[in-house]
């Protein structure tokens, strides 16, 4: 039986780090993500899109599928309980995130009979890859990764083509610990978050 990842805002589905800070004395990051909970169900593991696991795409929904079917669109890449604020980073070429709300699952063949509240880190099977270097989306910003003018001390990511809807302005060409070990390029230092390098060191175009 299918199991259903119902949308809360569907129009966020593949976001980059819209509005990554630029870093000052005391900065903290922040970067989009896609919400989403669950409907009851089953599906085809002990947990809820588990890490290997396929969803289909939809516009209010995302339904566990198997990969090999005509309607698998992403792959899970890495499956974390909690919110996401609160736990690690998706891999850095993550295209997008589905937040999982808690539910009874139909069936209760999850463990304790419920789908726990999580997040699941999404790559798609064919392209594009809006989390790749340089393309412009994605929940995080990394090295490759363009973006645009400051505004209120915060950058918007762009694709560093020129195709998304903001001028690229400044690319990341370093990550680093502290500022002090970024090239002497650099221009704009952007927080990309996470507990290792997580100074952006960028450079303008």
């Amino acid at each position: 039986m299918r199991r259903v990842v119902i949308l809360w805002a569907a129009a966020l589905l593949l976001t980059a780090c819209q509005a990554c800070q630029v870093l000052g004395p005391d900065s903290a990051s922040t970067a989009s993500r896609t919400p989403a909970s669950p409907a009851p169900g089953s599906g085809f593991g002990t947990l809820f899109l588990g890490v290997g696991e396929c969803s289909s795409f939809g516009t209010t929904s995302f339904t566990e599928v198997p990969c090999g079917g005509e309607r698998a669109a992403a792959r899970v890449v890495a499956r974390h309980d909690g919110e996401v604020g609160e736990g690690p980073l998706c891999p850095p070429t993550t295209d997008f995130v589905l937040h999982i709300g808690a539910q009874p699952t139909q069936t209760g063949t999850d463990s304790a009979g419920f789908i726990p509240q999580g997040y699941a880190c999404m790559r798609n099977l064919q392209p594009p890859h809006p989390g790749d270097p340089g393309a412009g989306g994605g929940p995080r910003t990394i090295v490759g990764d363009c973006v645009g003018g400051t505004d209120g001390g915060r950058v918007r990511e762009t694709a560093c083509d020129g195709s998304g809807a903001g001028t690229p302005r400044y690319e990341v060409t370093k990550a680093v610990d502290v500022r002090a070990h970024c090239p002497a390029s650099t221009a704009l230092y952007v927080q990309l978050g996470g507990d290792t390098h997580p100074v952006g060191c960028a450079r303008p175009l």
